[in-house]
């Protein structure tokens, strides 16, 4: 009988577990590109942006209008970001974004 209730236990945590990302409110930030970038197949001008990730699909607004459509994932440093950044290849191309206090990165699928 015990055995019953603690396997009913672990699969009620395992199914908490694997509900809660589910749950999880999209991450908003400003972002600011110092010169022109690409995200995805869209062209970035400099100047000041929304950037909203939610799971592996991220937006970016100018104002109220989405300019940018991108997926990929996070990722774990080794040590926090001492400000918000935006990682730009030699292509141009938006690679990641490092946020301030944290250890996690958004990398952006090529």
């Amino acid at each position: 009988m015990k055995s019953n209730s603690f396997v009913r236990s672990m699969a009620l945590l395992a199914a908490i577990a694997l509900a809660v990302p589910a749950f999880a409110k999209p991450f908003a930030k400003t972002i600011n590109f110092a010169q022109a970038a690409k995200l995805g197949k869209s062209e970035l001008r400099a100047g000041e942006y929304r950037l909203e990730i939610d799971g592996n699909k991220a937006t970016v607004q100018r104002g109220k209008q989405v300019v940018a459509e991108s997926e990929g994932r996070w990722e774990d440093r080794s040590t926090k970001a001492a400000y918000d950044s935006v990682l730009v290849g030699e292509n141009g191309q938006v690679k990641e974004v490092r946020f301030a206090g944290q250890k996690r990165v958004f990398v952006f699928s090529e």
